[in-house]
């Protein structure tokens, strides 16, 4: 778990994300806040260390790349397969050289974002809301009607589905 920022996250959801996450980076700024919910850290990314670590946290320089992309190529490189992200602060191009290669799931305020292949289909019940976040010239969709620019809902218990012309799109639900 990558997490970037807490001030619109549910912390109740926090407890139910750590289940699933072996490993916890953080920044320096949200580090104290983990630590006052009582969630071990394994890695901190910083370049400048102040302040009270937990023991065995290890820390990891960002050097030239944002936070996102250091802990990005750390877990690529240590082979992980998927990262739950939790940020406030959702930039998707931070995101868009990552997304064929780890599986990438972005907390973002009451969304939850993440990249799809052409050919996505999944099981929602009716009136549930999808946003396409990323641009496509073709979207061909089923189950789904159209409600504004980018946005769409499901038209019944079932499965959507969704094709398009790129090798991905990055998608957002509520929460």
């Amino acid at each position: 778990m990558l997490v970037l920022g807490l001030d619109s996250f549910p912390v109740e959801m926090l407890g139910q994300l750590l289940e699933w996450n072996p490993t916890v980076i953080t920044t320096q700024e949200t580090a104290q806040m983990l630590i006052d919910y009582g969630i071990k850290i394994d890695w901190i990314i910083t370049d400048d260390i102040h302040g009270n670590l937990q023991s065995d946290v290890k820390v990891m320089p960002a050097g030239s790349d944002t936070p996102a992309e250091a802990a990005l190529k750390y877990l690529i490189t240590h082979n992980y397969p998927a990262v739950n992200i939790i940020t406030d602060d959702l930039q998707l191009k931070d995101y868009l050289y990552f997304a064929d290669k780890i599986n990438l799931v972005i907390f973002h305020a009451d969304q939850k974002i993440y990249a799809i292949n052409s050919g996505f289909s999944k099981w929602k019940p009716a009136g549930d809301k999808i946003e396409i976040l990323t641009h496509s010239h073709e979207i061909h969709y089923s189950g789904l009607e159209q409600t504004s620019k980018h946005c769409f809902k499901t038209t019944q218990d079932g499965f959507f589905n969704l094709k398009f012309d790129q090798p991905f799109l990055f998608i957002a639900e509520k929460l």
